[in-house]
């Protein structure tokens, strides 16, 4: 056997589906097997591969063990000649796992690979090809040098920045994402430290194949999706710890005393540096608006204050205390309802800034009425600041969202204009699940695989790509993988990478479709919304009723067994329902997609017993159970109850 391919889950149900389907394409020319160890997930993760993926060999863990962990369970396993270690949250092209075997059939000397990354919207990822993180790669990449210097050997050995990103090089460290390895050499170098519970293995081992006598390789000539960040959130206070900590355990095993303590000592100021910014930026980011707008209304009541003076009385007629006092208490009132309002949550709504001083003038023309005749300044000053801090306060923010700053983003919830790249029936198909989500989107068109592919509905084909977005202003595209090629659907993200727009993948015979805007944000994931018989309240309900309604069976049974041809039934499904084991209403029979709805226990009746004199259709039962998990009542099941009462005793 060529290949042992080893994906180490944990809760990315989606995007695991997405990287199976574009694994076992890469597999038809390839000898190989396939191991997913999952980490005790709870999203579903399990039965759906059990489903899906029967031929993939499924290591089920009761915790979380780790990465290394994990990964060593399998690597003891594999048959293959390669093992190639991948991330759950990646896609790769058809051909992937073909050249890459070549490669090192091709190179004796190689004892690990790494290839070309691409993030969700097709932009290059740096971590791709890394250099060995000494004391001074490391400090230059903390402190920003190899930001700075990208193109400095000096500066830029973190990333290699310095070399070319399409060109084949010999690497000191491989990405854990896609980490291709001779098992000869792992026999001779050992298995993944697992010491290292997440980060840190990657470099770790690759270091250990360089020590090992082999080479790492980064080799450009084929590339894959990585979401990046799909298992772990990136750029958290809590992964900066957990990743230093782990370079802290690869310097004190692999450095010299003073070295290694030296690095330590780096990476310990490292981990209170960024604790330190991730405080103040946290404090900014909360109080910088209010503050803000505090200076422009104040600001303000410098101008109105004069004005009104001369307007209707005399300069001077306000006191010094009405600026140094009042007037702040009266900004205070403001922010304060612009808080309860929802003004300070982001991404910002105007409407709530102006409710919130509506609400706040409010509140100070009530206080004005209650207190002493010596503090009531005027009532015009009060409206007049009103209007200032409306007009004042929301001209800024689309000021400043003009100028795209991320802090004064707005909430204009505008319509995605989308559309989807595939053959008439799955691209229809796609459409039906973007329609069910709850994103507010503008369905622009499909686009064409092939000559074959004809409509009205068809804007264009995939080698119009440019012009189809530049001309229908389109903000995201989304592919049909099953019409269309993992390689096709790399090769159209970096041939648009230059325009802001979004990239989705629809996996076949799913119900969601995935993408990703960031490296440093999880990605987008569109899903049929079916969670609300999920909800713990809604569970509650559906208890209540079963065993209220069990309970009420039993008690009227000597009078309603007469009802039923098989008493005995009947009386065993009441007390199966009383007990707990069962539901009086649970999903139709046979559902060909129960593991991607929530769990529910088996039922005596399914929404299908509201349709009479019908056969069971596994497509019919499942848009039942679908439309029965999103919109779940108790009122529901006491109708499910009612039309099918004549069933219970079946």
């Amino acid at each position: 056997m060529e290949l042992s391919v080893i994906i180490v889950n944990y809760n990315v149900k989606h995007f695991l589906e997405q990287c199976l389907h574009s694994v076992l394409k890469a597999t038809k020319m390839v000898s190989s097997e396939i191991f997913v160890i999952d980490n005790n997930s709870v999203d579903g993760s399990m039965q759906l591969i059990k489903e899906k993926f029967p031929q993939v060999h499924l290591i089920e863990n009761k915790d979380n063990v780790g990465f290394s962990k994990a990964n060593n369970q399998a690597i003891r396993l594999a048959k293959g000649k390669y093992i190639l270690l991948l991330n759950p949250d990646t896609v790769v092209e058809e051909d992937t796992f073909t050249k890459i075997v070549k490669f090192m059939d091709e190179h004796p000397d190689a004892g690990g690979l790494g290839v070309k990354m691409i993030d969700g919207k097709g932009n290059f990822l740096p971590e791709s090809k890394r250099g060995l993180p000494t004391p001074w790669v490391a400090f230059c990449k903390m402190f920003g040098l190899s930001k700075l210097f990208p193109k400095s050997k000096k500066f830029g050995k973190y990333h290699l920045s310095y070399l070319n990103e399409n060109e084949i090089h010999q690497v000191e460290v491989l990405a854990g994402a896609f980490m291709l390895l001779r098992k000869e050499t792992i026999d001779k170098v050992g298995l993944l430290d697992e010491n290292f519970f997440m980060y840190g293995e990657d470099i770790d081992l690759s270091y250990r194949i360089t020590q090992g006598g082999y080479k790492n390789y980064y080799f450009p000539e084929t590339t894959i999706i990585h979401y990046k960040g799909e298992s772990t959130k990136k750029g958290s206070l809590n992964y900066v710890k957990v990743f230093y900590k782990a370079m802290i355990i690869f310097a004190q095993k692999h450095f010299s005393g003073g070295k290694a303590n030296a690095f330590s000592l780096l990476l310990n100021l490292a981990i209170w540096f960024r604790a330190l910014l991730s405080v103040l930026k946290r404090i900014i980011n909360r109080f910088f608006l209010p503050l803000l707008d505090a200076v422009l209304i104040y600001a303000g009541f410098l101008l109105l204050t004069p004005f009104w003076e001369k307007v209707r009385y005399e300069s001077g007629y306000y006191p010094p205390d009405f600026l140094q006092w009042v007037v702040p208490v009266y900004i205070f009132f403001w922010l304060a309802a612009i808080f309860f309002s929802g003004g300070y949550k982001k991404p910002v709504n105007l409407l709530h800034v102006a409710r919130g001083i509506l609400w706040g003038t409010i509140a100070i023309l009530l206080a004005y009425s209650l207190v002493d005749e010596e503090y009531r300044f005027s009532r015009a000053l009060i409206l007049l600041g009103s209007v200032w801090a409306v007009i004042s306060l929301i001209i800024y923010r689309l000021l400043f969202h003009k100028l795209k700053w991320k802090a004064f983003g707005l909430d204009i919830k505008r319509s995605k204009k989308i559309a989807i790249a595939g053959h008439p029936a799955e691209a229809a198909r796609v459409r039906e699940i973007l329609q069910q989500t709850r994103i507010k989107s503008e369905f622009t068109g499909f686009i064409s695989i092939n000559e074959s592919d004809r409509g009205e509905q068809y804007i264009g084909s995939l080698n119009q790509l440019n012009e189809i977005v530049r001309i229908n202003r389109i903000d995201e595209i989304i592919f049909c993988a099953e019409n269309i090629s993992s390689a096709e659907i790399i090769r159209a993200m970096l041939e648009l990478t230059s325009l802001d727009i979004d990239f989705k993948i629809a996996p076949p015979e799913s119900i969601s479709i995935i993408g990703s805007n960031s490296i440093h944000t999880a990605g987008d994931l569109y899903v049929v919304h079916i969670n609300a018989i999920s909800k713990p309240a809604n569970r509650r309900r559906k208890r209540f009723f079963d065993f209220l309604t069990a309970l009420t069976f039993l008690m009227l049974s000597p009078f309603l067994v007469w009802l039923f041809k098989k008493k005995g039934r009947f009386l065993k499904h009441a007390w199966q329902v009383l007990l707990g084991q069962k539901s009086w209403v649970g999903y139709a029979e046979p559902a060909e997609s129960t593991s991607e709805l929530p769990a529910i226990k088996p039922g005596i009746l399914s929404p299908a017993d509201m349709l009479e004199n019908l056969s069971a259709e596994p497509t019919r039962n499942n848009r039942l159970n679908v439309l029965y998990a999103r919109n779940y009542s108790v009122l529901t099941d006491a109708e499910i109850l009612l039309k099918g009462w004549k069933n219970l005793g079946k």
